[in-house]
């Protein structure tokens, strides 16, 4: 009986089970069934994934507090992602789980939902596309259920979700104006009423209506029940206040951030402690508490993943109280930290440059103002603000470099031999000593470390002797050939290498070339390589000292113009007048070539005068009155009220008019004046220009070789001129291009050109010729032809027709002229407008005309 009735029972529930999976059928037990299994399997499962991935996307995005922080943490990636394709695993697999309950427990009946746990379903979908960042399929999936679900209890929380994607599209307007109606017409639960004012206050943040913004945020905090999401809505509006520069209302909104502690994660907790030093007032605060405030924070040990940004803040502290010493020291210390913080590191190094440059220390702020570019963006408007100071002090940077290295081989070169040889000595043993006591070091850190050795003598004065672990260890196997023991073969080789150095494995090694160990050295422009042997032989640097007057002499001539260009750049850019007074000064002291002494002299005058030292500037004006009557500094002394920046002799009009023969093909002049005036201009800023326009008209004359030799002259001697940096350009992209010279086939070139040549003096007929073929092309219809004169070489000139566009039209036409109509019985050649570039820049005409 009992077995019956349990056969019956089992049934019964079998067939009640099989007609509740019915989705076609309205029925209270249908509905349930689903609701059920839609809610505690398939959307449970598809919430936890939601979360789990929620989690992963808060994890990976770093927050960015330096500027303000979205009201949302989230990172929308620029990476596109093709169709099919997710960027978080969970987020498909809630999506999934989404679907899954709209297609297997979807019960529409005649066009109405009667599960009512679909909402929730397209809820779900709406969220997974939205973290996932496909927000035009998750705008779809909100809007669907606004339409199909007008009575749903998720209603309002879909119409918040709509908006924040609205936003996340740009449509700001759009979504403030969905998000009015929707606080107007409904009454929403606390936790929708705070998410629908905090994604208004980011439409108003996005459109620049901050001010708004920050009434929304407060409503926002004061309603959500979530302490990180409080956290988050108070340090926006501190950060707001900020910007409207209302600091005491700021501070208040860090506090209720402080006042929540342990509650919310700790960037949020100290970085509204930080946001709040930075309000503190220098002139009205109580200094020494803010400073123990400071303390307290830096000796929390909870804090030491920020201590990067508490060491910066007393940094800042301290820089403001004129404590240089203590600002430098907390900003490197800040650095120490090794905190990927590129922005805080480039602040760092921006602060230490600005002190170093203040300090006028160029060199040194320029290497800082490097590390700062290096963790800044590239090209962002920061980045370019500090390239622009940087390259403000190429030239101090590179003439300081010049003169102190000069400066330093010329005291060598001045010393006895007996000196240089003293000095070498106590060098080469100073240098031994520490490669030794190095070596040393290294040999007892790897033994101790790998447990090999240990340390049985140290009395001081004796040689610390190194006993193998395994003579030690009385439970080991005692090993006696040595080639048995590997930590003993390690001891030896270390020796051998400490004693010999690393030698190669030939014949005769215990001469000296066999050994690898090598040192780069340099001396002047020039680097070697010395040999350990030579790097501790002080004979060896001896023989470095340059002994050759020419090249002593080209040393002077580069110091003396380091120098003079210092006291320049002090002076003119960075208006350091003690700085440039003592360069140029120390200059003349030196005795350097006329070209520098006279525009020193003028630049000593007019830093004397502008100091008021009346008798110092009187004594340097009268000198060049006196002794340099016929220049033009003293022609300005004797008239200051004359405009001379534009007469006849100034030097932007002598270049002018020397342009003006470069541009009439007088290049033999154009190479004359500009020698002359590079000699008489010795020293300012125009003579890399008329190096230039010397390297351009060589080429045009001479050919190829004498402009790249120029351009390269121009390159190295005026590097950081913008003509140098532009001959630099030249030598790395034009250069490679140009130096090619074999010529290019006919085929597929539609310009050719007719060459007349003529000895270059021969003037009149040049001219004749020049002036007939104008007449001629003047009543030809079917060619464009343009007529030329140009210079070819120092002996040779063209007369050349432009516009024929084939070979056989260049030929034909060229007879055309020899014939009596035309008379031009000259001989005359037909060339391609590459090729004719070509025998231009390398001046191969007869190569060309063999290759023909």
């Amino acid at each position: 009986m009992n077995s019956t009735l349990k056969i019956v029972l089992s049934l019964l529930i079998a067939l009640l089970v099989v007609n509740s999976c019915s989705r076609k059928k309205d029925k209270w037990l249908n509905k349930n069934f689903h609701a059920m299994g839609t809610k505690y399997n398939i959307l449970y499962n598809g919430n936890i994934a939601l979360e789990r991935g929620r989690e992963k996307v808060d994890d990976a995005f770093t927050e960015n507090y330096w500027d303000l922080l979205p009201v949302e943490r989230m990172q929308v990636s620029e990476e596109i992602m093709l169709p099919g394709q997710t960027k978080n695993s969970d987020f498909e697999r809630a999506e999934e789980k989404a679907n899954k309950a709209v297609q297997k427990h979807g019960m529409n009946i005649n066009g109405k939902e009667v599960n009512p746990q679909i909402d929730e379903a397209y809820l779900l979908l709406g969220q997974a596309r939205y973290f996932d960042q496909r927000f035009v399929p998750a705008l779809q999936a909100f809007n669907y259920i606004l339409f199909k679900y007008p009575a749903s209890d998720k209603i309002n929380e879909a119409k918040v979700w709509r908006e924040k994607t609205n936003i996340r599209l740009d449509n700001n307007e759009l979504a403030i104006k969905n998000l009015k109606r929707l606080l107007k017409q409904e009454k929403l639960e606390d936790q929708d009423f705070a998410d629908a004012n905090a994604m208004m206050a980011q439409a108003y943040i996005n459109i620049q209506r901050k001010d708004t913004a920050i009434t929304l945020l407060q409503l926002a905090a004061e309603n959500t029940k979530k302490d990180n999401e409080i956290a988050r809505y108070n340090y926006i509006r501190g950060q707001l206040y900020n910007e409207f520069g209302k600091k005491d209302s700021a501070n208040l909104a860090f506090q209720q951030v402080i006042d929540l502690h342990r509650k919310v994660p700790r960037p949020y907790y100290i970085n509204a402690h930080l946001a709040q030093a930075a309000n503190f007032d220098m002139n009205t605060g109580d200094k020494l508490a803010y400073l123990e405030y400071l303390t307290d924070l830096e000796e929390d040990r909870e804090n030491r993943p920020f201590l990067n940004k508490i060491y910066n803040q007393k940094a800042e502290f301290y820089l403001q109280e004129g404590k240089d010493s203590l600002a430098i020291a907390y900003y490197n210390k800040s650095l120490r930290t090794n905190n990927p913080d590129r922005r805080l590191r480039a602040l760092n190094y921006t602060r230490l440059g600005d002190m170093r440059f203040d300090f006028s220390e160029y060199k040194t702020a320029g290497s800082y103002y490097d590390s700062t570019m290096s963790n800044q963006v590239l090209d962002s408007k920061p980045y370019r603000i500090i390239k622009k100071k940087r390259d403000n002090l190429e030239d101090v940077i590179y003439y300081a470099d010049v003169a102190q290295r000069h400066d330093s081989i010329l005291n060598l070169v001045n010393l006895s031999d007996d000196d240089r040889m003293a000095l070498f000595t106590a060098y080469t043993d100073e240098l031994r000593l520490k490669a030794e006591k190095e070596e040393e070091l290294q040999v007892l850190q790897e033994r101790r470390s790998n447990g090999i050795v240990t340390v049985e003598n140290t009395l001081p004065g004796t040689i610390p002797t190194l006993t193998p672990e395994s003579n030690r260890a009385t439970n080991r196997e005692q090993q006696t050939f040595y080639f048995y023991n590997p930590q003993t073969v390690a001891y030896g080789r270390n020796e051998f290498v400490r004693v010999w150095g690393d030698r190669s494995l030939a014949d005769n090694w215990r001469l000296s070339d066999t050994r690898l160990n090598q040192v780069n050295l340099v001396s002047g422009d020039s680097t070697t390589v010395a040999t350990v042997e030579q790097l501790y032989d002080p004979q060896y640097y001896i023989d470095l000292v340059p002994k050759d007057v020419k090249v002593i002499d080209s040393l002077i001539k580069d110091r003396n113009y380091a120098y003079y260009q210092l006291g320049v750049i002090y002076k003119e850019k960075f208006k350091e007048n003690e700085f440039a007074k003592q360069r140029l000064e120390t200059l003349l002291a030196l005795q350097p070539e006329d070209r520098l002494i006279l525009p020193s002299k003028y630049n000593l005058y007019q830093i004397y005068a502008e100091q008021n030292n009346t008798s110092k500037a009187e004594e340097y004006k009268s000198d060049i009155i006196n002794n340099y009557s016929d220049s033009r500094y003293a022609e300005i002394l004797r008239n200051p009220d004359t405009d001379l920046t534009k007469d006849m002799n100034s030097p932007e009009s002598i270049y002018e008019n020397v342009y003006n023969a470069y541009a009439n093909q007088d290049y033999a002049q154009a190479i004359q004046d500009c020698e002359k005036y590079i000699d008489l201009f010795e020293g300012e800023p125009i003579v890399p220009k008329f190096e230039i326009l010397k390297a351009s008209a060589l080429g045009r004359l001479y050919g190829f070789a004498r402009y790249r030799d120029a351009v390269n002259f121009t390159a190295l001697t005026y590097p950081n001129s913008p003509e140098g940096k532009r001959a630099i350009d030249i030598m790395k992209n034009a250069i490679p291009l140009l130096e090619k010279k074999d010529f290019l086939a006919d085929d597929d070139v539609y310009n050719y050109k007719v060459l007349y040549p003529f000895a270059y003096n021969e003037t009149e007929g040049i001219e004749r010729l020049r002036a007939q073929l104008v007449e001629i092309a003047g009543r030809i219809s079917f060619y464009e032809l343009k007529i030329s004169v140009d210079t070819y070489d120092e002996k040779t000139k063209f007369v050349v027709i432009h516009g024929l566009n084939n070979i056989i039209g260049a030929d034909g036409f060229a007879d055309v002229l020899k014939e009596d109509k035309y008379k031009v019985k000259r001989p005359c050649y037909t060339i391609s407008s590459p090729n004719y570039e070509i025998i231009q820049m390398h001046k191969n005409l007869d190569e060309y005309l063999e290759s023909k």
